[in-house]
């Protein structure tokens, strides 16, 4: 995907903590998540991991993940499984998302 000069791409990380939801705290991701913003989901999640408790990153609304930024939520998640006090969870998977975490054999760590 091709963008002109100068372009920024556009992202947008929005966290709603629904404590209804069983105790769950959503971080919608929108947009592109990708080299620019990986560090931005990072910054946005990993305090919610060293607080514990579930974690989930609702993916309905993302555009595009390049392989930074799905290092991005791998390192966020063996992040939460070395801690032992969070559950970190996707939500709402594109099917182009869904794709590459299959390609990828990730889904299963997601899954678990």
């Amino acid at each position: 995907m091709s963008t002109a000069p100068g372009a920024v791409f556009q992202y947008a990380i929005q966290q709603t903590i629904d404590e209804n939801d069983f105790n769950v705290t959503v971080v919608k991701c929108q947009g592109r998540l990708t080299g620019e913003s990986a560090d931005e989901i990072r910054k946005v999640v990993q305090p919610l991991i060293l607080r514990g408790g579930r974690i989930a990153l609702d993916f309905g609304d993302l555009q595009y993940l390049d392989s930074a930024g799905l290092g991005a939520i791998v390192g966020l998640k063996v992040s939460a499984i070395s801690r032992g006090l969070c559950v970190l969870e996707l939500r709402n998977l594109t099917p182009r998302v869904k794709q590459l975490l299959t390609l990828t054999n990730l889904l299963q760590l997601f899954s678990s």
